[in-house]
């Protein structure tokens, strides 16, 4: 007969492809259920953060909606930095995890619900009689307000019998925020007509637009009116002319990209919340430049927007693309060089301490990767250098997990999501020593998932380099600031594979022999980059500037 826990096994089957996570007492029988009665795969990860960072980075990738599973206790409160990110990330997925018997707490048990609830996640408790149904309002949870949902299995409930497995009703979702009323259609119009008139128009587009599939409506406007384009970090990709996109905006971009996006007379930013790294803490726009923003926050996010429409962005794209189909270009893009203000400039093969010039190690190491690639960046002072140096193709082939939470130590797990989600992609992760540490439970996850279509890069400073340039530069103490330098090639070796030391741009011939090699006999490849920590990426002295 079935359990409780084969219920809510069966019933999620229906709506994910996969499960990452760490087995315990709380969530032994579920997983038992799922591997035994579903074709769900499950990835074991080594760290319960691990399993609910690679949920969240394999939604990123592409692959839908994922579940990730811990046991109760220790277990729950080892995923809270990872919940907490998805949270502030926007990035559903259900956690299923054990939770306190009916009867009450045990010595050992915490208030799982207060917890989740502190770091934003709302929790659904199964029952005996309702473990289908509660599963799926879990589901339609997450989904609706792309937010993780926690689904506590109770420990003395977890094996009841519950009688065959009801045919449970599908989630209702949500249908895209359509503008509505005179007032909406009339602040459409006005930026269609900003858009008619302007001179020097720009249109900026961020994850929200890739979310809406806003992409080919967007590149109808943009050619209407003859927009150049720009993204967010989140969002490289939406457009489909990369002939007239200036790439990334903030503290991520280019010189020249920056300086023609102040030039605009006219921008309208889709699906992007503009904070304050988009916005280079309030430069990115000229003084004079008329703002205007499209997104489903109940208001305008940043005071420069003049002009607000709520409403999805793929709704409102296509609006205004058919607003503007007898629309006059205005040639502004076709008389600037974009390709040389895409330009990044170059480093040094050294830096004047005798230790490696990131830029120049990013720039070579970006020529090198298969095209067909998917970047999973930890959190650190790093993120400059994958943003700058490797393109990808589209929004869910570079994602950020931590940065929404500021956190660093997501790196490795993020791999292994990315890898089940992107099967045929090569994935690259981009991580400092500090967060390889402190991620390091799941180098080998990394690994196993991965293998040869997996290459990580750890910038080795020796240092919490965000830190040294943050708060050494004021003359507090360096010394915490500190890490020994750790030997990553040698750690990536014990559980199987090839790690190599880079000590000059020679050294990364191998990453070229390594790629020309068939994925499945190479073997995971790790480049342990001795760097310098005296070169500041351009976002960080972004962040100097406004902090001194």
């Amino acid at each position: 007969m079935p359990t409780v826990s084969a219920h809510v096994a069966a019933t999620l089957a229906r709506h994910i492809d996969h499960v990452f996570g760490v087995m315990g007492n709380g969530n032994a029988y579920f997983l038992d259920a799922l591997e035994r009665s579903t074709d769900v795969g499950y990835t074991a990860v080594r760290h319960e953060a691990g399993g609910v960072v690679a949920a969240d980075a394999y939604h990123r990738a592409g692959g839908g909606l994922a579940a990730a599973t811990s046991t109760y206790g220790a277990g729950f409160t080892n995923t809270l930095t990872a919940l907490a990110e998805a949270v502030q990330a926007h990035v559903p997925l259900v956690l299923v995890v054990g939770d306190e018997p009916t009867s009450g707490p045990r010595p050992w048990d915490v208030d799982q619900i207060a917890l989740a609830s502190a770091v934003g996640a709302r929790t659904y408790t199964v029952g005996r009689a309702d473990a289908a149904a509660t599963t799926i309002i879990a589901i339609e949870h997450a989904l609706t307000y792309r937010v993780p949902t926690v689904l506590a299995i109770p420990y003395d409930v977890a094996a009841l019998e519950a009688g065959p497995v009801p045919d449970a009703p599908e989630p209702r979702l949500p249908q895209p925020l359509t503008p509505a009323g005179p007032f909406a259609h009339g602040a459409v119009a006005e930026i269609a007509a900003a858009l008619a008139s302007a001179e020097r128009p720009f249109l900026l587009a961020g994850r929200g637009a890739w979310i809406s599939d806003a992409g080919a409506a967007l590149g109808e406007v943009a050619d209407a009116v003859g927009a150049l384009t720009a993204s967010t970090a989140l969002g490289r990709g939406v457009f489909p002319r990369a002939e007239f996109d200036l790439g990334v905006t903030g503290g991520f971009g280019a010189d020249g990209a920056m300086e023609l996006v102040r030039e605009a007379d006219v921008a309208v930013v889709f699906g992007a919340s503009l904070n304050q790294f988009t916005m280079r803490f309030g430069d990115l726009f000229a003084p004079g430049t008329r703002v205007f923003q499209v997104d489903v926050a109940p208001a305008a996010t940043h005071p420069y927007v003049g002009g607000f429409v709520r409403g999805d962005a793929g709704v409102v794209a296509r609006e205004l693309a058919d607003a503007l189909q007898d629309a006059t270009s205005s040639g502004w893009r076709e008389h600037v060089d974009v390709p040389a203000a895409r330009g990044y400039a170059p480093g040094e093969d050294l830096a004047a301490d005798g230790r490696l010039d990131p830029r120049s190690v990013a720039a070579r190491i970006g020529a090198l990767l298969p095209e067909d690639r998917v970047v999973v960046s930890d959190g650190g002072h790093f993120i400059g250098w994958a943003n700058m140096y490797w393109p990808v193709a589209s929004p869910d082939r570079m994602m950020m997990v931590g940065t929404a939470f500021q956190s660093i130590g997501l790196g490795f797990p993020s791999v292994a999501g990315a890898a089940q989600a992107q099967s045929d992609a090569t994935i690259v992760l981009t991580t400092g020593d500090g967060g390889g540490l402190m991620a390091l439970a799941d180098l080998e996850t990394a690994v196993r998932v991965a293998g040869g279509r997996g290459v990580a890069v750890v910038w080795n400073d020796a240092a919490y380099g965000a830190e040294v340039n943050l708060y050494g530069l004021k003359g507090l103490a360096e010394a915490p600031m500190l890490i020994p330098e750790v030997d990553f090639a040698a750690l990536a070796a014990g559980v199987g594979a090839e790690g190599v030391v880079v000590r000059t741009l020679a050294d990364l011939d191998r990453l070229e022999t390594w790629a020309a090699e068939d994925a499945a006999s190479r073997p995971f490849l790790l480049l342990d980059c001795r760097i310098s920590g005296t070169v500041i990426a351009p976002y960080q002295q972004e962040i100097i500037r406004v902090n001194s």
